[in-house]
C-alpha cells in the first residue's frame, strides 16, 4: 500500500524519466551507476524505481547541488542575470 491513494508505488523507467524531465538513457545509467535505487522485474531490462526512491535521490541530488554551489563549483543562475 502507498501513502496516497493515487500515487503510484513503482514507477517504470519511462515515468521516472517524465518525473525528472529527462531521457530513458539517462534513468538507465543512473540504475546502472547505482546513483538511483530500482529493481529489475522477471526479464532482462524490465526495471522498477520505488516512488520513495526516485523521491530521496531528488534531495540527494538537492543536497549534492547546494554543497556544490556553496563550494563554488556552480554559482546560481540568478547571478548571471544580475548583471
Amino acid at each position: 500500500m502507498t501513502d496516497e491513494p493515487n500515487k503510484l508505488r513503482f514507477l517504470t523507467i519511462a515515468q521516472a524519466a517524465e518525473e525528472l524531465n529527462v531521457n530513458q538513457n539517462q534513468i538507465r545509467a543512473l540504475l546502472r551507476t547505482g546513483e538511483l535505487r530500482g529493481i529489475q522485474v522477471g526479464g532482462r531490462g524490465v526495471w522498477r524505481i520505488g516512488a520513495h526512491d526516485l523521491e530521496d535521490y531528488i534531495a540527494e541530488a538537492y543536497r549534492r547541488t547546494a554543497e556544490r554551489i556553496t563550494a563554488g563549483e556552480l554559482k546560481d543562475d540568478r547571478e548571471s542575470h544580475m548583471e
